[in-house]
């Protein structure tokens, strides 16, 4: 029997499992691998305290952390992914693994985060890193003086735009749709920069270059006329999809299928389980607030734990 089970081993369930071990609580930490989405950027410039690290390099820094302070009360189950939770008459909570595996405890804190809907068009993957991104917060700053495009028309799509205007010599915003699903005055004040420009009704058809991003191929749905676009930079906003599969049914979702938390305590809607990260519905999906949001979360549950 555990104190804790921590599911996932990115910024937040790294950031609870150097709590945890600190706190002395049993903890059992399931992770498929570390470091979550940051392994996919080559260059991340914004975690705290570090001016640039490769996403991998990050990676290993975290499992380093934390395999530092595991002593002898934190235990790690590795290269697996949760797949159920259920809560037992006593109250307790079972963990089953993808090796079949099952494990008990007396809270969870699952950090299992999200996954960027990638671009589905010929030479957007063999592009990615290579031009082609998913995190405008992480590599924005490496396109500094070049022609960039950013696909996808919400929120996400013009706050990303808005980055990398600060960078940038253009930002071309790309949206299939025939409005932008953005907030009005969001959408105004982004497309007012002289840097800037919004196309609607149009459908990416494919991604080209030699060894670096060099042109995005786009047509428009009305007209049917195919165009070439020379860009260095692609920024990918068109959704996440939260690892949350695994409790659908068990711990309340939004309509994103994103963990509904209390944002005072991360504590879910099923008493004893809480939530941090990417796999939430909090506003923002950053690094350093995943960790520090576990964090919040770890005080909480040791509270729990020892007031009972």
């Amino acid at each position: 029997m555990y104190d804790l089970i921590i599911i996932g081993g990115g910024p937040a369930g790294a950031a609870a499992g150097v709590y945890a071990s600190r706190k002395r609580l049993k903890t059992l930490l399931i992770t498929s691998e570390w470091g979550g989405q940051s392994t996919e950027s080559t260059d991340i410039q914004n975690w705290i305290g570090t001016p640039s690290i490769p996403g991998p390099e990050l990676a290993k820094s975290l499992e380093n952390h934390v395999r530092a302070y595991a002593d002898d009360v934190l235990t790690f189950k590795e290269k697996v992914t949760a797949t159920s939770i259920e809560k037992n008459t006593d109250g307790h909570f079972k963990v089953k693994t993808s090796d079949n595996e099952e494990f008990l405890s007396r809270t969870i804190l699952i950090a299992t985060g999200s996954k960027r809907r990638r671009l589905q068009v010929p030479g957007a993957e063999q592009f990615e890193n290579k031009g082609l991104t998913y995190c405008a917060s992480c590599d924005g700053p490496m396109f500094t003086g070049a022609d960039v495009a950013v696909v996808g028309g919400g929120n996400a799509g013009f706050e990303t735009a808005a980055q990398l205007l600060a960078y940038a010599k253009s930002v071309t915003l790309l949206h299939h749709s025939d409005i932008f699903k953005a907030d009005p005055v969001t959408v105004e004040r982004v497309l007012s920069d002289p840097k800037m420009k919004g196309i609607l009704n149009a459908d990416i058809i494919e991604v080209t270059g030699d060894k670096f991003v060099s042109d995005l191929r786009y047509k428009d749905k009305l007209s049917g006329e195919e165009t070439t676009l020379p860009v260095t930079g692609i920024f990918v906003e068109i959704g996440m999809l939260p690892n949350t599969d695994f409790v659908k049914g068990f711990v309340p979702l939004d309509d994103y299928g994103r963990i509904k938390i209390d944002p005072w305590t991360q504590q879910t809607e099923m008493p004893g389980i809480w939530a941090a990260g990417d796999c939430t519905n909090i506003l923002y999906h950053q690094n350093n607030i995943s960790a520090g949001n576990a964090v919040t979360a770890l005080e909480n549950i040791y509270i729990d734990l020892k007031t009972k």
